[in-house]
């Protein structure tokens, strides 16, 4: 299988981000990247791609050109008024602010103003490198694409920073543009013609579902915590099914805590029921391994040893695929979760199991609420 990944994510660096108004070290770091790259280099079964620009004309049709030229000048224009080299809102824009009164545009007189109306929360903090890694992480997707679209089965793209939870006219939530979106958005351009999203990271990615909800042309499945109690909290629930020409075309699967390796395989294969009934021609993967109860931000109770046949049963769909990586911030499973889901899906032999990490260790990093 081809993986794709590009250095250009070492320039998105943060220290800190705040969790409930506290700081904390940040969860987005680079060594998540590199401990993929670095288990995936060691395996004979990947071979690494090239990674090619694509220009700003593919990200411009998912996202607002409005936010694209922001996020790019958005550091030089915060940082005055930091005393750290991260910059983080201090004002969001909350729908309880605007409700009922006339439309306004981006306050663009005030920088700060500025970072409120785009971000929705205070984990997504902007350096000085984040726009190019940003920028960096969609080529890795598209370059994937390219791969698939040039006959290769399946391909990975190791995205740093991640994507799903950035929207039309926002980013928050570790991500500023939305990888699989874009992705899929070309895919489907392209071959005029249906494609589906897969979102198997813990969280529910509201961007991916913001962008294509009233839109058929893109299916978009989501298998994630229950948002009653879990990030974003307010997106995610079955009830979620699409608008307009999208209704039908949108699916949602919450998890209750706990949630085990038999409990998800049987929620993940009626999810692919689901799109397979709606005859897609290519399907996009938003990968989280942040699923695994090893992971600080996880409360289910999936192990790395039920990630090869979750990669499997979607092999077992005979689809065109691309794989965007999400989450998973634990970093000292995180390469060989990603190489065993992986391993799956390219229909790899089984890895003995004494490879597979001690999972009675707990987690790997601060737990923190998800």
């Amino acid at each position: 299988m081809k993986w794709f990944h590009s250095e250009t994510h070492l320039l998105h660096d943060p220290d800190r981000e705040v969790w409930a108004g506290v700081p904390t070290p940040g969860s987005d770091v680079p060594r998540r990247a590199e401990a993929i790259a670095e288990a995936l280099a060691a395996d004979p079964l990947f071979a690494r791609g090239e990674v090619r620009e694509h220009g700003v004309a593919p990200l411009e049709r998912v996202h607002d050109p409005a936010l694209v030229s922001w996020l790019e000048g958005a550091w030089a224009e915060c940082r005055p008024l930091s005393e750290t080299r991260e910059v983080i809102p201090d004002t969001i824009r909350h729908a309880g602010i605007v409700a009922g009164l006339p439309r306004r545009p981006e306050p663009t007189e005030s920088p700060l103003g500025r970072l409120g109306y785009w971000c929705f929360d205070t984990m997504t903090p902007i350096v000085e490198g984040t726009y190019a890694a940003a920028r960096g992480s969609v080529d890795v997707a598209l370059s994937a694409l390219d791969a698939v679209l040039g006959g290769e089965p399946a391909a990975y793209a190791l995205c740093r920073p991640p994507g799903h939870h950035a929207g039309t006219s926002m980013i928050g939530g570790f991500c500023f543009f939305n990888n699989a979106a874009v992705a899929a958005n070309e895919w489907s351009r392209r071959l005029a013609a249906p494609v589906a999203i897969l979102d198997v990271d813990i969280h529910h990615g509201n961007g991916t579902q913001q962008i294509f909800y009233e839109r058929g042309d893109v299916v978009y499945a989501s298998l994630h915590a229950d948002p009653v109690r879990a990030f974003p909290y307010f997106t995610g629930f079955a009830d979620e099914t699409g608008a307009g020409p999208g209704a039908g075309a949108n699916r949602n699967c919450p998890l209750a805590a706990g949630c085990d390796d038999r409990t998800y395989l049987a929620a993940l294969d009626e999810v692919l029921v689901y799109l397979t009934s709606l005859k897609p021609a290519g399907l996009v993967v938003s990968l989280g391994v942040d699923t695994c109860a090893s992971d600080p931000l996880s409360d289910l109770a999936v192990t790395s040893a039920g990630l090869p046949a979750m990669g499997e049963l979607v092999r077992g769909m005979g689809l065109p695929t691309v794989v965007v990586q999400e989450g998973g911030y634990g970093t000292v499973s995180l390469g060989f979760n990603v190489r065993v889901w992986l391993r799956g899906l390219a229909g790899g032999d089984p890895l003995p199991p004494e490879d597979f990490p001690d999972e009675g260790r707990g987690k790997e990093g601060p737990e923190r609420h998800v």
